[in-house]
């Protein structure tokens, strides 16, 4: 009975337990074999500095920021992180095209519309930027990948997102349900 429901579900998606237990594995791995933690504002970072030197390359080594991380003859994009964030972003393409989940939709509240759900996710995503760019770093370069080496820091970030997750999604609910 289990594996007729299985088949003709389109949406089936692993045990989160299970994924968690592979992304503990990978970011030990991580710190083992590269010294640091996973993060995806790294290749964030390496990708609008590109850019920037790029479209404007005298205000890129003039700037004190961006210089820091151009030298001659290397690019910003010859990163692991960078890597890193292709991979995933391909891996979900492959995942999602594997399981029939790749579509143009918006899912959203019956009671907003999906306008008002893309404009509550860019600023979303805004806000989440700014805030890994004050914090030097993303959610899970300072949550999790500080919570593998026990750092206190690592924990009181991880309280402080799901606190500050928990109390928005209380104000912002009706957006949702």
């Amino acid at each position: 009975m289990k594996l007729a429901n299985k088949s003709t579900n389109k949406h089936t998606y692993w045990n989160p337990y299970y994924g968690g237990f592979l992304l503990g594995i990978l970011i030990i791995l991580t710190f083992f074999l590269t010294g640091r933690g996973l993060g995806a504002s790294g290749a964030m970072k390496s990708s609008v500095v590109t850019i920037v030197d790029k479209v404007a390359p005298t205000h890129a080594e003039n700037n004190a920021y961006y210089s820091k991380f151009l030298s001659k003859g290397d690019t910003p994009m010859n990163t692991w992180l960078v890597y890193e964030a292709l991979g995933v972003l391909l891996g979900a393409f492959i995942s999602g095209g594997l399981s029939g989940r790749i579509s143009w939709r918006v899912q959203h509240s019956p009671k907003i519309t999906s306008k008002r759900r893309l404009i509550f996710a860019l600023g979303g995503g805004i806000l989440f930027g700014l805030g890994a760019q004050i914090a030097r770093g993303c959610t899970s370069g300072a949550a999790l990948s500080g919570m593998a080496v026990l750092s206190t820091g690592g924990f009181i970030t991880m309280l402080a997102i799901f606190g500050s997750a928990y109390l928005f999604a209380y104000l912002f609910r009706k957006n949702w349900i």
